[in-house]
């Protein structure tokens, strides 16, 4: 029974862990052969039956989450505790017992220390590790035996069952009873505890008693704490248990922590983490030490120890440690050990130390790099867990960034029925709601998500507490503008924002923001029309805009308005107007709330709209502070009750002056330039919205003059544009722009106006931060302006060139001059390490001799200083400075490099006003790029850039290095090349030419040609043929004497230059594979992989080989030196095809072919020499002259410096062979008259004679018996006596050419009375052997490579006796004939597998008919008749089978024949889909079902009930949710209702579907409220679940449901429900007050007796016995139970009690008298 219960475990479904909650890493310590243990952690390498030592973490109601060592952690299942404590789990959900089940928190607490064992390893999804851990004593003292048990050991166990006197525990020891006395079960404070069933002990060993068989316990703590493990106690490595403590000594001190001796003999590893930290330092080797078994692994017998005070006391528990500082970022940690196997330790700045995994010291997918950790002085890390057992914080040197943003970016991990999971970073997890999966409740979610989909989200919630992420998938609230609510403070009068609603009820909508914020909507608030039915017009998820209408912070209410949305805010301003004030409330990301004076109605000003410099908007924001009075505001947004206001100048400054402005789209006309701003940017334009809410698209092709290949590097939101009407559509009220500055033009002095204004906007923000500040920086700063002339002194001069100043008017300043200008000229910069953003001012200042300037005058500038909107400059030799703007229009926002403004850029600029007071004196300019200047050293040319004549000599810079070119960057901008060959002179073989050249070094060449060059600047389908010309440069010196003579040569000048057979000098530009390049180019050794060789730009010797002058014109080269193929040379080729009868045929270089043939393959032959050999494989070969190319790859010829064994030399001639001499070769052909076998192709070929079949491909030795040197034939021989090797040929074939003696005289008497009876025939009929060689002459149907023996093998009596009267009657010399083969062959194949060739013929017809006939061979009468008998055999089996009825059909068709005999059995049908779903064929059990609701008959209804049923079930296992419900609805229409509902409610109930049983349970007690069953099937429901209030509320509606003629009756069936399921007291009092009033139903008294006598005492159960014994009810029922009473105290009473029954019964019969004795 035991063994049952171990292969099938009793139980019911217990939880399953579906996600670990981290990858785990298992720390071991391994030692190494000089004795140092190394340490380090190992993902998935924990073992099954690995024992640890724990500490209880988290309880949960199914689960217990335990620390391991090293930071890991495991989940003990409920079903993992004893077996004692499962089968109480398995009989109460059996409902066979009511014993008190205890739940796992009162069986175990956190911090409690616990012995386990590795159960189970389940791998989730992400591949991340769930150790599940188990406590059962059977697997944690598996090593133990009855035998082993002593006093003093300490044990761990679970508590079995509690007797009077104390408890039984269970050690897991077959054998044997522990038994705990209460007296030894007691606590720290030595009080007695009381212990649970299942509750998990660790006990000290006392006493053993009777052979073993019973052993005493205690646990109380002090005795658990004294307790050591000594050698006497007989611990081997096989049963030592984690937990123990044991004496130890020192045996040797490493860095990484202690190796100790204990129990005399073996040998633990303490880790770094397990010492104390104040003792790591101060243990020496032979010092004795008291430890505690950390963990035990069986299969490497490794041990871990620690030295820890708070593991060396068994049984304790261990203190936690709050966690509120997970999640922690400490900064300025300091690494104070380094571990480089496992991680490193870490001290914070608060003096505490944490562990870092040396797999958390890096970025993922990125490798671990030690010296990039040491060199940093300071880490930053976040504290990820503590570890209770190492009382040690662990945390993570990466991944600080990874924090949850309000919108995030995150991916789909699952779909489930209450949301979606989704993973935001790689250790957060958020959950989507199903309302808030979109913007409607989505009926199919699935459809739309996918796991892996990557998605936007915005966060409603957190709780760090719970540790719950809720997000929202809305669009509405992802891609709200307004404000959100996230505290109550947030909701201010008349604020609004988006919310959701999330009930409906008569009072209202209560909506809902972010975090906990919610408030109500009055009826009268919901719409501005009268709302009777709020759940009409509202649903639960909807995502509404409400308005602030009051709020309680402190109370937390908020009262809301949809009404005052909808209708318009009335209490807007006046009519809006351009110039009023606003005072500044508060700052928040996307701008300003401000309240507009002296209304002081609230408003927002975006950021982007304080002005038009891009640059000065996040300046003035957070310049300006709460308070602050802002004025020129013009309002936007009028009508809207979040009212909108800009602060753009040029917008201003556009309406008050009267420009083109459209209030409404029919004042559009296409055509007109109106001004607006960018709203949003698409990858397919951006769109501009206008003044009075207008809002048009500029396409991508209309947004700039220049290809726009990215719309976000053109525009940022907020632009101010001038755009034009290109496009209207009226039908959807749309209309299309263009910004192209060459369609809208500025206005006039536009670009000097905003120059001004942008300027006087970054002096207002410097003025008010010195006004704010106390610093004296910000106020010396607020007085520097550009052009200022200023004393300083110089003090330092940098190495770079730059020069530092020291000046009393910027004393809290440096002043820094840069070297980027002539001698005496510096361009200034302060700068100040405080890091303010006023420092973004950058400061010039001008220390040479002012000239003035001229209004009118035009002037070269060059830039000394641009930023995003402003640049500064000096105007040629004036020494003036002054500042411009870097864009003349607005919509002129990108240029390409070499139209940007940067330092040394060259200008021509106009002084339109010599001096301008908003410049603070400084000259006001307009400005152009200037053209570029170009310069030719010997000759002037007038062309455009980039044109150059042959012999030029031009200068330039290199640009970039190329392994076979340099490009160098002219002065005129333009770009030339140099080729590897035009750098030196003389190039060394080897060498790399153009690495001599490096990047930004200066370069004289001469131009000696042009090139095409390809630009990437214009799409190839919109300029297929655009190339540019670039010059060809040399730098060669003999190129640049001035006497040179460069003059172009054509390409076919330059080839005639060459010969075949010459050397030159060139350089490797391409890598080409042999393949695909056609015959190897690389000739010798290393062809296999040039690139081993040789490299891009290497300069190598090469032999021309062939000079191509047609085009591509080229030339073919060699690098071994060869240019010619001649007799003998070792050369490479190609391996293009492989003939089993030609050998090999191989490319060579030069267009040449060549063969292998089988006998040059090696210098030994062996069996299928061409199988190492494969199309396109390189191979190393001789070449051989002789009638075609031949070749050879034998190694004593490829390599004849190396000595090797030549097995089978070459025989070249006859003169090679001799007599008698052994050789090898290969079959080439077989015929009638022999094998003919090849030693060299058509050199030497011998014939075994008279061997008409054979089956070898190859032979090793064979014997030449005659040489004809005249013909070139050899006669060879494989017989035994001639080779001396064992017969080829068995002997069991029986062969008469190899009979001798008197075998041969019998066989040939034979033979002679076969001829003579047959004489006759043969005179008529030519012979058949005659007939096939002249059919073989005529029309030779195959070739010799189809030649064989095997016909002749079956035919070869026959032929010999139809030749013989052939050769006697005309004896003509016969020609050997060839036997032909139909079929292919197997030469492989053994004899006995041959077949006859005419089965292969199948029935053609062909000269050898007549033999095909013969050949067959025809069945014996035996045979034919034992046949017969087998089939008939066969089929009485298979009508047996047929006939049985209880044996079970095992095909499909032979259940269709057993359901055509019942087609009405829902039993066979059943079993038919049983079958199905047994081969897990879903669809083909559905159909099945489906037939059998047609077949059977109407009126079976039983039976088509229980194929509902089964289809019912089906689908609740293998089918949907939606599925299940359409088979339940089609089941209630063709069956009567209840009996449908009750199945499908038990099938939930089984398949711990709680809350859908519990659902349907409702609909039923509605429905069927007069029924019975239905109350009582629902209340067993509820008492299973143990919803014993529920079901006493369900009695009551059941009493009052039901006829009052059935109450007593459901009553009684409630108790003893609660008698089965809830508290039998409960029960026992309802049948008590129903029989007190009704008293004469002896049923239920008889029922209540049962009850007693099962789950009562005996003195409650004698006391009903005396109650019924005196009813007033007939004398024949008294009998009854006066007999039930005498066999209840005959079976559980005793002798006095069973006299006083008998006497109580004497007692009635006298009371009733005669009647009663009678």
């Amino acid at each position: 029974m035991a063994a049952t219960e171990e292969d099938f475990p009793r139980g019911g479904k217990t939880k399953q862990t579906t996600e670990s909650k981290a990858e785990p890493y298992i720390y071991f310590c391994l030692i190494t052969n000089e004795h140092k243990p190394v340490c380090f952690f190992y993902p998935q390498s924990l073992k099954v039956g690995t024992l640890l030592l724990g500490c209880v973490k988290e309880v949960a109601d199914f689960e217990v989450t335990i620390n391991l060592p090293s930071g890991l952690l495991g989940y003990l299942n409920i079903s993992n505790i004893s077996d004692s404590y499962t089968k109480i789990l398995s009989d109460h959900l059996d409902s066979a017992s009511s014993e008190e089940i205890f739940s796992l928190h009162s069986l175990f607490s956190p911090g409690m220390l616990v012995r386990c064992v590795v159960a189970r390893l389940d791998t989730a999804k992400g591949g991340s590790v769930s150790i599940q851990l188990s406590i059962n004593p059977k697997e944690v003292n598996k090593g133990l035996s009855t035998g082993s048990l002593k006093a003093g050991l300490i044990l761990s166990g679970c508590v079995e069952s509690i007797e009077d006197h104390g408890y039984l525990v269970d050690l897991g020891i077959k054998g044997t009873k522990a038994f705990l006395p209460k007296q030894a079960a007691k606590d720290k404070t030595n009080i007695p505890k009381e212990l649970k069933v299942g509750q998990y002990v660790t006990s000290l060993l006392e006493e053993v008693k009777n052979d073993e068989r019973v052993v005493r316990l205690s646990i109380s703590p002090t005795a658990v704490a004294q307790a050591v493990a000594d050698t006497a106690h007989g611990w081997t490595l096989t049963n030592l248990l984690p937990g123990l403590l044991v004496k130890a000594q020192i045996k040797k001190v490493t860095l990484h922590g202690l190796i100790l001796e204990f129990l005399s003999s073996f040998t633990g590893l303490v880790d770094f983490m397990h010492l104390e930290p104040e003792q790591a330092s101060t243990f020496n080797e032979g010092d004795s030490v008291k430890a505690c078994v950390l963990y035990v692994e069986p299969s490497t017998r490794l041990v871990g120890l620690s030295l820890r005070s708070h593991l060396l006391q068994p049984g304790g528990d261990v203190d936690l440690v709050a966690t509120e500082r997970i999640g922690e970022v400490a900064h300025g940690c300091k690494m104070t050990a380094l571990h480089h196997l496992s991680g490193a330790m870490l001290e914070l700045p608060d003096q505490t130390v944490v562990f870092v995994h040396r797999n958390h010291m890096k970025e993922p997918m990125e490798a671990f790099n030690l010296n990039r950790v040491l060199a940093k002085p300071e880490h930053t890390c976040r504290i990820m867990d503590f570890s209770p057992m190492e009382k040690l914080c662990f945390a993570s040197g990466m991944c600080l960034t990874q924090f949850v943003l309000p919108l995030s970016q995150g991916m789909v991990t699952s779909l489930q029925s209450h949301g979606m999971m989704v993973k935001v970073t790689d250790y957060i997890r958020g959950l989507v709601p199903r309302t808030h999966l979109s913007d409607i409740i989505l009926k199919n979610p699935e459809k739309k998500y996918t796991e892996g989909m990557p998605i936007k989200c915005r966060v409603l919630s957190v709780d760090p507490q719970e540790k719950k992420l809720t997000l929202t998938r809305k669009r509405a609230l992802i891609d709200s503008s307004l404000p959100p609510f996230l505290t109550y403070e947030d909701a201010r009068r008349g604020r609004v924002s988006h919310g959701f609603i999330v009930c409906v009820k008569d009072f209202g909508c209560i909506v809902r923001f972010y975090g906990k914020v919610k408030g109500l909507v009055p009826p009268n608030e919901l719409s501005t029309e009268p709302v009777v039915v709020p759940e009409n017009m509202f649903y639960v998820g909807q995502v509404v805009k409400a308005k602030v209408l009051n709020c309680d912070v402190e109370k937390e209410k908020l009262l809301l308005s949809f009404k005052a949305v909808a209708g318009g805010d009335t209490e807007g301003p006046p009519k809006p107007k351009f110039d009023f004030e606003v005072k500044v409330v508060s700052k928040v990301l996307t701008g300003l709330e401000v309240s507009i004076l002296p209304e002081e109605i609230t408003a927002l000003l975006p950021m982007m709209h304080l002005s038009d410099h891009v640059s000065n908007c996040l300046l003035l924001w957070e310049g300006l502070q709460e308070g602050d009075i802002i004025s020129n505001i013009l309002c936007l947004s009028e009508k809207k009750p979040n009212i909108t206001l800009t602060k753009k100048p040029t917008l201003k400054s556009f309406l008050e002056e009267g420009g083109v402005v459209a209030k409404e789209f029919s004042d559009i006309t296409v055509g007109m330039q109106l001004i607006g701003w960018v709203k949003n940017i698409m990858p397919y334009g951006v769109f501009v919205e206008f003044p009075y809410g207008l809002v048009g698209l500029a396409p991508k092709a209309a947004m700039s003059d220049k290809f726009v290949s990215d719309t976000t590097s053109h525009f940022q939101l907020g632009h101010t544009v001038f755009a034009k009407v290109t496009n209207l559509d009226e039908e959807k009220r749309r209309f299309l722009v263009s910004l192209k500055v060459s369609e809208v033009p500025s206005p006039k002095r536009d670009g000097q106006a905003r120059l001004i204004r942008g300027l006087q906007e970054r002096k207002e923000v410097i003025e008010m931060m010195a006004s704010r500040g106390d610093s004296d920086l910000l106020k010396q700063l607020s007085a520097v302006t550009i052009g200022q002339r200023m004393k300083m002194s110089v003090d330092e001069v940098r190495e770079d060139g730059s020069v530092t100043f020291k000046s009393d008017e910027l004393s809290a300043a440096t002043v820094l001059a840069t070297k980027d200008h002539a001698p005496g000229e510096y361009s200034l910069y302060v700068q100040s390490g405080s890091g303010s953003n006023l420092f973004q001012f950058r400061k010039w200042i001008e220390i040479t001799i002012v000239t003035p300037v001229e209004a009118g005058s035009t002037h070269t500038a060059t830039v000394h200083h641009a930023d995003r909107d402003f640049a500064v400059i000096s105007l040629g030799d004036t020494a003036q400075l002054t500042v411009i703007q870097t864009t003349n229009h607005l919509n002129e926002t990108f240029r390409f490099d070499s139209e940007e403004l940067t330092a040394g850029k060259t200008l021509t600029i106009t002084v339109t006003k010599s001096s301008c007071e908003e410049l603070e004196g400084l000259p006001l300019v307009s400005w152009e790029l200037a053209p570029p200047i170009s310069k030719r050293l010997i000759s002037v040319s007038k062309g455009s850039k980039g044109t150059y004549r042959y012999g030029d000599v031009v200068k330039g810079k290199v640009k970039t290095v190329k392994p076979t070119c340099v490009l160098v960057k002219l002065e005129d901008g333009s770009t030339g090349c140099v080729h590897v060959s035009e750098i030196q002179e003389v190039v060394c073989v080897g060498t790399f030419p153009t690495s001599l050249l490096k990047i930004g070094s200066e370069v004289t060449a001469r131009v000696i040609g042009g090139r095409a060059g390809n630009s990437h600047r214009f799409l190839p389908f919109s300029h297929p043929n655009f190339t540019y010309s670039m010059p060809e440069l040399s730098l060669l010196p003999r190129n640049l004497k001035e006497d040179a003579d460069v003059k172009p040569v054509k390409t076919k000048e330059k080839l005639k230059r060459y010969q075949v057979g010459d050397d030159v000098i060139c350089f490797v530009s391409k890598m080409v594979d042999p393949q695909v390049g056609g015959a190897p180019i690389l000739y010798g050794s290393g062809a296999k992989h040039p690139e081993n060789l040789f490299k891009l730009g290497q300069a190598v010797s090469a032999k021309v080989v062939t000079v191509s002058s047609s085009k591509p014109s080229r030339l073919s080269l060699s690098l071994n030196g060869v240019h010619k193929l001649e007799k003998g040379h070792v050369i490479m080729g190609l391996v293009q095809k492989l003939d089993p009868v030609l050998g090999l045929l191989v490319k060579l270089p030069f267009s040449a072919m060549g063969t292998v043939a089988m006998e040059d393959l090696a210098d030994k032959y062996k069996p299928k020499p061409l199988e190492r050999y494969s199309k396109d494989q390189l191979v190393r070969s001789v070449a051989h002259f002789k009638p075609g190319l031949k070749l050879s790859l034998r190694s004593s010829r490829t390599n004849p410096e190396k000595a090797s064994v030549v097995k089978d030399p070459e025989i070249v001639s006859l003169e090679d062979l001799s007599e008698g001499q052994i050789v090898r070769g290969y079959v080439r052909t077989v015929n009638a008259q022999g094998v003919f076998v090849s030693k060299h192709e058509h050199q030497c070929v011998g014939v075994f004679r008279f061997l008409p079949f054979i089956f070898l491909f190859f032979h090793e030795c064979v014997v030449p018996r005659s040489i004809d040197k005249e013909s070139g034939l050899v006669d060879l021989s494989l017989l035994q006596e001639d080779t001396g090797r064992p017969d080829v040929l068995p002997e069991s074939l029986g062969l008469h050419l190899r009979l001798t003696g008197e075998a041969k005289e019998k066989r040939d008497a034979t033979k002679k009375r076969k001829r003579t009876e047959s004489e006759s025939k043969q005179v008529s009929i030519c012979p058949p052997f005659l007939n096939t060689r002249s059919s073989n002459k005529k029309t030779k149907v195959k070739g010799e490579d189809s030649d064989s023996g095997v016909e002749v093998y079956f035919r070869e009596e026959e032929e010999e006796n139809k030749l013989e009267p052939a050769a006697v009657e005309k004896p003509v010399p016969v020609q050997p004939a060839r036997l032909q083969v139909t079929g292919g062959f197997s030469w492989d194949a053994a004899l006995s597998a041959l077949k006859p060739a005419s089965a292969a013929l199948g029935g053609e017809d062909s000269s050898d008919g007549e033999d095909g006939e013969v050949n067959t061979k025809k069945k014996s009468h035996h045979e034919q008749e034992v046949e017969k008998r087998e089939a008939e055999k066969a089929l009485t089996k298979l009508e047996t089978e047929l006939m049985d009825p209880g044996l079970r059909p095992q095909t499909a068709a032979s259940f269709e024949r057993l359901l055509l005999g019942s087609p009405d059995s829902s039993l066979l049908w059943l079993q038919f889909m049983a079958f199905h779903l047994q081969a897990t064929q879903i669809e083909q059990a559905r159909a099945v079902a489906e037939r059998a609701l047609k077949t059977i008959s109407f009126r079976e209804e039983q039976e088509k009930l229980n194929v509902w049923v089964a289809l019912l079930n089906l689908e609740n296992l293998y089918g949907t949710e939606e599925s299940l419900q359409k088979v339940f609805e089609r089941a209630v229409q063709y069956c009567e209702p209840m009996p449908v509902y009750q199945q499908l409610a038990d099938i939930y109930a089984k398949c711990q579907k709680t809350k859908e049983a519990e659902g349907l349970y409702k609909t039923m007690v509605k429905r069927f409220r007069q029924e019975k069953a239905v109350w009582l099937s629902y209340g067993t429901f509820l008492l299973q679940q143990g919803q014993s209030d529920a079901a006493s509320a369900l009695l009551q509606r059941a009493i009052k449901s039901l006829p009052n003629k059935d109450n007593v009756d459901l009553i009684a069936k409630f108790a003893q429900l609660e008698f089965r399921y809830g508290d039998v007291e409960r029960g026992k009092a309802m049948l008590d007050r129903i029989l007190t009033s009704y008293p004469k139903r002896t049923d239920l008294w008889s029922v209540f007796i049962d009850l007693m006598v099962k789950h009562g005492s005996q003195k409650e159960v004698r006391a009903v016995f005396d109650r019924v014994i005196h009813l007033s009810v007939a004398v024949k029922r008294i009998k009854f139970f006066f007999k039930r009473y005498l066999e209840y105290e005959k079976k559980s009473g005793t002798p006095e009690s069973i006299q006083a029954v008998k006497d109580k019964a004497l007692e009635y019969v006298e009371s009733k008298g005669t009647e009663a004795a009678r």
